[in-house]
């Protein structure tokens, strides 16, 4: 529990990062170096268990109850497994798929069935493709026969700041960043839960569309959202909040931070920003429970 202005609360994270070893060898093949972590800054673990365990004391040490860890490279399925098979009170996990490769529903269907995984990261622009294709339906129609089963879907502005510190190329195209895209698989899959994270990221007036027209679409709040600054409506977190809250009501709207590397750890500014918002835009007491982790152990089924 975190001590906010509503008293005492259950904080459970939507989004954070589990950069497991795979993750760095696959950036260090990119780079042809083993020197990943020191270029970047960052810890390397030593195994997915060493950094589900390194998690779990950073959570402890802020007061975090749970959070989704979400698999970042495509399909790192055995990665983001383990957080969840260590200590399933505290973490539920999703795995990035990029639906264009080979058996990448197979894949997802096993790991679905035997509990490893509880749901799927989609990520239309870094990996090119539209969500209108027939292997995106394909997947999704996998998915969608587990009933609490959960797709993010990444929409709006993409800056990945550790490829540019590390001289990579970022050949990604926000032709397919739209969140009005997403539309036509949420309307054909009504039972099965979609997130936009980071209000939609720049896209907020097409994921507000979205949401209006579709009640299984919610929004994660995770990151900066530095998108702001490139919307002259919104011109601050508050406001994103009360027109957020106007559309999708505040059942609909799952914290996250956007955590990821260490030694930084869980990045508590932004939960202190989104708690500031919060009170300006006058949630109350069981608006915030709700978007600080209730909605979000509701929507995965996660019982304490």
């Amino acid at each position: 529990m975190i001590l906010t202005p509503w008293g005492e609360v259950d904080v459970t994270d939507a989004h954070v990062h589990f950069l497991s070893p795979a993750f760095y060898r696959s950036l260090a093949e990119q780079k042809k170096t083993t020197e990943v972590g020191s270029l970047l800054g960052w810890d390397v673990p030593e195994s997915a268990e060493y950094l589900a365990e390194r998690w779990i004391v950073e959570m402890n040490h802020n007061g975090v109850d749970g959070a989704v860890v979400i698999g970042t490279i495509p399909v790192d399925i055995e990665s983001v497994g383990v957080p969840t098979d260590l200590f399933p009170q505290r973490f539920r996990g999703i795995t990035m798929v990029n639906p264009m490769l080979a058996g990448a529903d197979m894949r997802c269907q096993a790991a679905l069935a035997n509990g490893l995984i509880h749901g799927i990261f989609l990520f239309p622009a870094m990996h090119c493709y539209s969500l209108h294709d027939q292997h995106v339906r394909s997947l999704i129609a996998t998915v969608g026969a587990y009933p609490h089963a959960v797709v993010y879907v990444h929409c709006g502005m993409l800056s990945v700041g550790f490829r540019k510190k590390l001289g990579l190329p970022s050949p990604f195209n926000m032709g397919f960043s739209n969140p009005i895209d997403l539309h036509q698989l949420a309307m054909e899959f009504p039972r099965l839960r979609f997130v936009i994270p980071h209000f939609g990221g720049g896209y907020f007036r097409e994921a507000l569309m979205v949401a209006d027209l579709c009640p299984n679409v919610y929004f994660d709040t995770s990151s900066s959202n530095r998108w702001m600054r490139t919307d002259p409506a919104s011109p601050d977190l508050a406001q994103v909040f009360r027109k957020a809250i106007e559309v999708l009501g505040p059942e609909r709207l799952l914290f996250g931070t956007d955590s990821s590397w260490f030694p930084r750890g869980w990045v508590k500014d932004v939960f202190d920003k989104q708690v500031e918002a919060l009170l300006a835009a006058g949630v109350d007491e069981s608006g915030a429970r709700a978007i600080l982790g209730g909605n979000l152990r509701r929507l995965f089924s996660w019982a304490k």
